[in-house]
């Protein structure tokens, strides 16, 4: 019996995880001299996300492991082939996403980072896994690095990057949407008005949300 990728990936996948929870204290302590008001303004602005991602800049900013196996689990049992990825961090949500397209047969990922040496870790753990043929990570402002060269069809969205910003990155990929794309927005409740969009009756998504803070929708028009 062929060994999954997922499988294969399982010690590497481990020690990212641990690697990110030992770096929780001192991501809390990037952020330390805001207050919650403060945090939860930069996040949803489109303007002071700037300083507040800044400020993160070494912090791995990682999926949870259920989340993990969720992205790989839609990914997989969809059958995608072309994936679009709104902020890669280091790279633990892409090996995820990059396991499925390996065990459906190959395929495209596309994702985006604005902090290049937290892109040039995750092209490290992307070789480390053996899946970074599959990837293509495009590092700058997303608003221009995903606005041309997309597939002509897209199969599975994961929204992951600057929550003000979710709504302008669901503009520049909709109309190459599938019917039956999968939309999986992290810390969704970041961003009100992606979750007004997606929600609204006759938006052409169902949606609906799902464990830990993810708004789970999918193209039906």
């Amino acid at each position: 019996m062929t060994t999954s990728t997922i499988t294969s990936l399982a010690p590497l996948l481990a020690r990212l995880f641990d690697e990110a929870d030992a770096a929780s204290g001192a991501t809390l302590a990037a952020v330390a001299d805001l207050s919650e008001a403060d945090r939860t303004r930069m996040l949803r602005s489109r303007s002071a996300y700037r300083e507040l991602y800044g400020r993160l800049k070494h912090a791995p900013l990682a999926v949870s492991p259920e989340t993990g196996r969720l992205l790989y689990m839609l990914a997989r049992s969809s059958g995608a082939k072309a994936i679009v990825e709104f902020g890669t961090s280091f790279g633990i949500s892409t090996l995820h996403l990059a396991a499925a397209l390996r065990d459906n047969g190959g395929g495209r990922l596309i994702t985006s980072e604005f902090e290049p040496s937290k892109a040039a870790r995750a092209r490290d753990n992307l070789a480390a896994g053996g899946v970074i043929d599959l990837v293509e990570i495009r590092e700058g402002d997303a608003l221009t690095t995903l606005k041309s060269d997309l597939p002509d069809t897209i199969d599975l969205v994961l929204l992951d990057g600057a929550k003000a910003l979710y709504p302008e990155i669901l503009d520049l990929l909709e109309e190459r949407l599938r019917p039956g794309a999968i939309i999986v927005a992290d810390n969704a409740d970041d961003s009100p008005d992606y979750l007004a969009r997606v929600r609204k009756p006759g938006s052409g998504y169902m949606s609906t949300a799902f464990a830990e803070d993810v708004e789970l929708s999918v193209r039906i028009d």
